[in-house]
Formats: structure tokens, sequence, C-alpha cells
């Protein structure tokens, strides 16, 4: 693909200027050629493959950074769901492929590793019962490694047992890493209609219907679009999404270059690129800002689901016409703790988790790591997740769920995470039981909006 000198000078500004940045490359894997009887020789095979596929991938993401001149802030690996691999495995089982993984990890140079997942959708298997129980042990024991379980579909309907059950394996991950303010649970996600080509931590895992090796490319520029929406002054609103949509056009076209020129150079397909704007705590790297130079006096106020439906959108187009390969997530992420602008919301009351839970209808994914009192019920937290999964399983979205119930602290105190995870207060939760209701088991039907056929 060519690039013009204008759009390498756009870039460096937006670079030295607006926070631009490659989020994350991710080698995604599959491992299902290592599924074996044999645990050990499972527990061999996939560490095997991932230190020889993803063995130069931090080495090439580095020279291009460094010839390119953009900053990639992460280097990571997917894998095919270690449910799907491991179906024989007892819990023990389990963690030590999870303590694998973090080895793999480790010795490849990588920030995160996505995978140890389940797809429980319509039900569960002997293989996803155990490695779901594994999940606390695991995210306790590792630093790198990242869970999710897919709980719904628009075709299948929300598995509601699943929801409740991740309800306590939230609450016990919170626990075993309670030291540490529960930050397990910052690795853990639930999903409805989950992606199969997500770069993105702490949801990324290599699908069944991805190739033998993919690099997906996450680009973020909430800083660049923060920059543009300020210059329009008080443009329409056509006027506004023509000028992100255009903005998103040129973030998209820096992401594709690198994408595809480390996957020429590591020998592995291009898969997608996902433009999701991804803020970090960082001053000028927000969200809720964006939303904030539209007109709104704090994001959270009335209007800021219309403002960020409206930014969602021209995202979306502008990347389309950028590269044939969007894929992912993209859109607009609205993590309370790693948004410097969601803090100062949440915590001058203008935000709620009621208000976060609307937006999620019209963002990237959903209620994305929110600091929750550590008392509140596993049963509170699985109708969180079944609210969650509603509203993607309605509108044929993905929505997930990333809740931290932080032990032993309530609304009015602070949790501190440090670096990309940043910082956030405890939200208040609804005092009102829903235990009854997320205790009667079985599957929500699948909706009308599924037969499409």
């Amino acid at each position: 693909m060519s690039v013009s000198l204008q759009e390498i000078l756009e870039t460096i500004q937006m670079v030295e200027l607006e926070n631009l940045d490659i989020r994350t490359i991710t080698m995604g894997i599959s491992l299902r050629d290592c599924a074996d009887s044999n645990f050990a020789s499972l527990n061999r095979k996939i560490y095997d493959k991932i230190t020889f596929y993803a063995q130069d991938l931090v080495k090439v993401a580095n020279d291009l950074e460094k010839e390119f001149g953009i900053p990639i802030i992460n280097k990571r690996v997917s894998v095919t769901p270690i449910a799907l691999i491991a179906e024989n495995c007892t819990v023990d089982e389990f963690v030590k492929i999870a303590e694998t993984l973090e080895n793999a990890a480790d010795q490849i140079g990588v920030n995160f590793l996505g995978g140890y997942s389940a797809l429980v959708h319509k039900g569960f298997t002997k293989g996803d019962i155990n490695l779901i129980e594994s999940i606390p042990y695991a995210l306790s024991r590792t630093e790198k490694v990242c869970s999710s379980v897919n709980i719904a579909t628009t075709k299948t309907g929300i598995n509601m047992d699943a929801a409740l059950i991740m309800g306590h394996i939230i609450k016990k991950t919170a626990e075993l890493t309670a030291d540490r303010d529960g930050i397990g649970c910052a690795k853990l996600v639930v999903f409805a209609n989950v992606p199969e080509d997500n770069p993105f931590m702490a949801g990324a895992f290599h699908g069944i219907g991805e190739p033998e090796s993919v690099i997906n490319v996450g680009v973020s520029g909430p800083g660049v679009v923060h920059t543009t929406v300020k210059k329009l002054g008080n443009a329409d609103f056509g006027e506004l999404a023509e000028a992100v949509k255009k903005t998103a056009f040129k973030i998209t076209r820096m992401g594709e270059l690198i994408g595809r020129t480390a996957s020429k150079r590591l020998g592995v397909r291009f898969g997608i690129v996902d433009l999701s704007l991804a803020p970090t705590p960082a001053v000028g790297d927000s969200i809720a800002n964006i939303l904030e130079a539209m007109g709104l006096e704090r994001c959270g106020t009335h209007g800021t689901t219309a403002a960020l439906a409206l930014l969602n959108d021209a995202i979306k187009k502008g990347g389309a016409m950028a590269t044939s390969y969007v894929g992912g997530l993209s859109g607009a992420f609205i993590p309370v703790s790693e948004d410097s602008g969601m803090i100062e919301a949440v915590a001058c009351g203008a935000l709620s988790l009621d208000k976060l839970e609307a937006m999620t209808c019209v963002c990237s994914v959903g209620l994305d790591m929110i600091a929750i009192p550590g008392r509140v019920s596993a049963e509170t937290i699985a109708a969180i997740i079944a609210d969650e999964a509603a509203i993607g399983v309605i509108n044929k979205k993905t929505t997930a769920a990333r809740l931290i119930p932080v032990p032993n602290k309530d609304v009015g105190d602070w949790v501190e995470f440090g670096g990309l995870l940043g910082r956030a207060p405890i939200i208040p939760i609804n005092s009102y039981d829903s235990s009854k209701f997320v205790k009667r088991g079985g599957q929500i039907p699948a909706p009308i909006q599924s037969l499409t056929n």
C-alpha cells in the first residue's frame, strides 16, 4: 500500500502531540493440533508451539516501532480457547496449563496471553466446567494469562447457569487476589457474542474459524479524535461525524501498514485491524473527554449515549473505508479505570453504573474495568452480567462485563491498579436483591432476531 508524504507528516503530529499509537500487535495461534490424551504431551506441545510461532514477534514489533516512528504499546498472543483442546483435563491440570502459558509468555516476551477461555453459550462439557472452576486459581498464580467465557449469543440466547457460575468465579478470583485489590478480575471477561479475532485483552482468543496463525492489529487514537473534535468548535453533527470519520480513516491506514508489514516479516497471514478507541489513564487520551468536547459538561449527563453513538458509528465508517479487513470489536471502549475522564465523571457523580449500561448499547463492548464494592454478592454480579448479555443478544452485538469486586473496599474508597489498568473510585450498586431471578437456571431463549435464515 502507498502512503503519501502528507499522511506521514500528519501521522508524526498525531504521535508526538496527540497520543496516537498502535495499542497492540497480537499474534493468534491455533493450538488445535496440540490436543493429546497424555497431559504431559499436551502441555509440552502448547509451550513448544507458542514459543516457536511467536519467537520473533516482539523483535519484529520493536523493529517496526523504530522504522516507522509509531509507538507499539503491547505485543500479545492469543490462542485457541483452552477448554476446546484440553477436554479431559482436571481442574489442577488446567491450572498447570495456565502456568505453562505464563512460562511461554515470559519466554517470548509478550505483555499478555489470551485464550484461557471457554465457550458455553448453550451449555457445558466436562472440560468447560473444569476450566471455569480453575479460573480463580489460574489468574491468581499468573500475571500475563487472560481469561474469557462466552455465555450468550443472539442465535442461542443466554446461558443463565453460566451467568450465575461466573458471578461466583469473579468473587473467588477477587478473594484469591485480595492482596492486590482483586486484580485477577481485571484479566477476566464475560462475553455475549464474542468475536473470534479480537486483539485486545483481556478477551482475546484465537477462534476456531481462524487460520493456523495470524497477525491482528489494534489501533487506538482517542487523543487524535479529541483534537479533531475540539478544532471544529460549534460545527453541526453532520460536520462532526464527517471529521471523525476522516480521522478514523487516517488512523486505520497506519494500522494496516504496520499489520501487513509485521505479517510479512513474521511469515503469517494478516488478519484484521481493530480500530477501537482504547483510552489510557494519561491526560488527553480519554473517550470521556471526546464526548465532553462535543458539548457535554460532563460525561454521563443527558446526551452522553447519543454522543457515543455518533462517535462509534463514525469510527466504523472511517475504518471501513481504509481497509477491507476491519474486525475484532472496532468502536469506542469505555473502561472506567483506564480512562481519566471516566474516572473523574464517576468520582463527581455524573456517571453511574446504570448510565454505563445504557452506553454499552452503542459502544464497542460493555461494562469494562468497573470497580464495585467487595461485599456485592455473586448473585448480584450474575444479574449485572445477565443485563449486559441481554443487550448484546437483543441488539446482535458484542457486549461484555469486566467487573472487579474489590475486597474490603466500599463506595467512597479508591482502588489503584497502576499502568494501563489505572485507578478508579468504587461505584455504587443497586442494593435490591436479584438472587431469585438468577437462580431460576436454564437458558433464556434466543430472541426473534435470531431467526434470520
